[in-house]
């Protein structure tokens, strides 16, 4: 079986135990991506939001794995997931799809199917974790690009580190993830 991985964040510049067959390149599904999701480490992290996203190439690469089972647990692990439940996935011949993934972004499971079945895949997995941004510990508030700032403004204030996280997480997103709260980081924190 010949399985695509979908990535358009740390999973481009950092695979770490990814199993890939080859780097990714920026010929994946344009997806609607956004700084939506806050990390346990007070990151804006980059997740596929239909109401917010931005519409980005998406970076894709080979699985170095034959079986679709696996590619999904290797990428659960990368991405330090407690179960394979959030890890979305798409195996066009049999019409097989990620719950997660159709519940939390369903037209973009059909996007990416489409792309795996005219790429040559039999299927494809991806990172289908959604914003948690409106979470009471996290943003607190619904999201906005303006919210986002808001975030990033209290960071800066109350925790120097994080704020630098942040701000390095958003900077090494590939240079196809351009969405309304990368622009406006760079306007607000040129660098």
């Amino acid at each position: 079986m010949r399985s695509a991985v979908l990535a358009w964040g740390s999973l481009v510049w950092d695979p770490r135990e990814l199993q890939t067959a080859a780097k990714f390149l920026a010929n994946g599904p344009l997806l609607p991506i956004e700084f939506c999701r806050i990390s346990a480490d007070g990151r804006l992290t980059l997740a596929i939001d239909e109401a917010f996203g931005a519409m980005c190439k998406a970076y894709s690469a080979p699985s170095a794995l034959e079986d679709l089972d696996a590619a999904i647990e290797n990428l659960r692990m990368r991405e330090g997931m407690p179960d394979a439940w959030a890890v979305g996935f798409v195996e066009p011949a049999t019409a097989g799809q990620s719950d997660a993934a159709m519940e939390r972004h369903p037209r973009t499971v059909a996007t990416i199917a489409a792309w795996a079945e005219s790429n040559g895949y039999d299927a494809a997995v991806w990172t289908a974790l959604k914003s948690n941004f409106d979470e009471w510990d996290k943003g607190g508030e619904p999201f906005s690009v303006s919210a986002a700032i808001q975030y990033l403004e209290t960071l800066e204030s109350e925790d120097a580190d994080k704020f630098a996280r942040a701000l390095a997480y958003i900077r090494k997103a590939p240079p196809e993830v351009e969405t309304p709260v990368r622009e406006e980081v760079a306007k607000r924190w040129p660098g």
